[in-house]
């Protein structure tokens, strides 16, 4: 779906065009055209790729989708590949991905969002409430999108630090270690997507800053960098947290371990009182003959005597213990 197809000038919107009429605009000195696309059709990649005279293979690979991050270089143009995270909504923990593809050439700029319904309006409208900066084309553009897209993640890796602090709280509650422990694979798993997200990411946009910068990117360079340095950021922390979590799994099984200790020694310290009982039972109750118990006034009461007497002091001793 077409979302808009924008002509720009000089860093000032000249007209919204159709898809059919971007070739005449291409040939104006000073122009780009900036056509944003939602879950596009193959018809309608095909159209974009006629006029903008796309690399095949860049096409193929929005076709498609589910590509990894990253940015490749086609001659004098570029693809960029992002992800979009975004939470469930209505109290669900899961974690959607998207993605956007970008073409950039000297005079366009192609985003094609897939899977997401969040999409760049305050993009366009920031890039066109900054003229000076607009002036320095696609290039600028790529920036405003890839800032946008970090920017996301953001919320994403606060919200996982703030469940990770709840379950921490949680952990030496006593009955709570197993679903901790659920907890924290389920975290770990949305973390690895925003993992999987930042790093080949960082990796790429390293290249727009530093070394060769590809001519689109001239001009720019500062604000890719400060792009790069808010991935990294986000990748520390991607890095610590996974170590937290690391750390919480085997407090946590460790605690389970601790349980089942708990209720193993009640079980043995019951199992013994009550040997107690079926031990003198059992040699009372084998009735022979020449037993001198058997014709005792008193034997059954001090039997029961010694039998309660016995199993009392191994409770006491045990409850000292803490094993019940």
């Amino acid at each position: 779906m077409l979302v808009n197809c924008v002509v720009y000038e000089n860093g000032n919107k000249l007209a919204d065009i159709p898809v059919s009429s971007i070739s005449e605009y291409l040939t104006l000195p000073g122009c780009f055209v900036w056509v944003a696309l939602h879950d596009a059709t193959p018809e309608e990649l095909a159209e974009v790729q006629q006029e903008f005279a796309l690399h095949p293979l860049a096409v193929e690979d929005a076709q498609h989708g589910h590509q990894r991050p990253k940015v490749e270089e086609y001659g004098d143009s570029l693809f960029v590949v992002m992800h979009l995270l975004e939470s469930g909504g209505d109290g669900q923990t899961a974690l959607g991905v998207g993605e956007v593809d970008v073409f950039v050439g000297a005079n366009y700029v192609v985003s094609v969002r897939n899977r997401s319904e969040h999409g760049f309006t305050e993009v366009r409208a920031r890039c066109e409430r900054e003229p000076e900066l607009l002036k320095n084309g696609p290039g600028f553009v790529l920036y405003a999108l890839m800032d946008a897209v970090v920017d996301r993640y953001f919320p994403v890796i606060d919200a996982f630090e703030v469940e990770l602090e709840t379950i921490e709280e949680r952990i030496f509650t006593k009955g709570e270690a197993r679903e901790n422990v659920q907890r924290l694979y389920e975290l770990k798993q949305r973390l690895t997507l925003l993992k999987h997200a930042v790093a080949p990411l960082l990796e790429g946009a390293g290249k727009l800053y530093g070394g060769r910068v590809p001519q689109i990117c001239m001009g720019s360079q500062a604000y890719f960098r400060d792009v790069v340095d808010h991935l990294g950021r986000i990748n520390a922390s991607t890095d610590t947290i996974r170590d937290t979590i690391g750390t919480a799994i085997s407090v946590n099984l460790s605690m389970v371990t601790i349980e089942d200790n708990e209720v193993t020694k009640r079980l043995a310290a019951w199992a013994a009182i009550f040997a107690v009982c079926t031990s003198f039972a059992g040699i009372w109750g084998m009735n022979f003959k020449n037993m001198p118990e058997l014709e005792w006034r008193y034997g059954y009461v001090v039997a029961l005597l010694l039998i309660v007497s016995i199993c009392g002091y191994l409770f006491y001793r045990f409850r000292r213990a803490g094993w019940v």
